[in-house]
């Protein structure tokens, strides 16, 4: 099962984490204000497959996570299509602007999960 960390610098992510679960992933939510900043720290915690930063640059707490444990990142996402192709290209960290919804968690998850059944 494919186990997704989100991190919202307002504390959201509760619908992309629907979407997550919809498409048979397993999310986790961080809670609180500046939750983004500590999306690498989650991540290693859980043992995450994929973490997704939200801010309102698309980038901060994707590149912290970057920087801290090398994980290959892309950032400044502003949909989707991009995510799904950030997912195929083999980044384990997305940043986006801030997208709570579930199509996103949804469809990244499914991406995710084609890319693993093709390796």
């Amino acid at each position: 099962m494919v186990t997704i960390v989100i991190g919202d610098r307002l504390g959201k992510g509760q619908n992309v984490a629907k979407g997550i679960e919809k498409a048979g992933g397993k999310a986790i939510v961080i809670e609180g204000m500046a939750a983004d900043m500590r999306l690498g720290d989650e991540m290693e915690k859980a043992n995450a497959d994929l973490g997704i930063s939200f801010c309102g640059s698309g980038g901060a707490g994707a590149l912290m996570a970057a920087n801290k444990y090398g994980y290959k990142v892309t950032h400044h996402l502003r949909s989707i299509e991009a995510g799904e192709t950030a997912i195929q290209e083999g980044n384990k960290v997305l940043g986006f602007g801030f997208m709570d919804v579930e199509e996103l968690g949804y469809r990244l998850t499914k991406a995710y999960i084609k890319m693993q059944e093709g390796k």
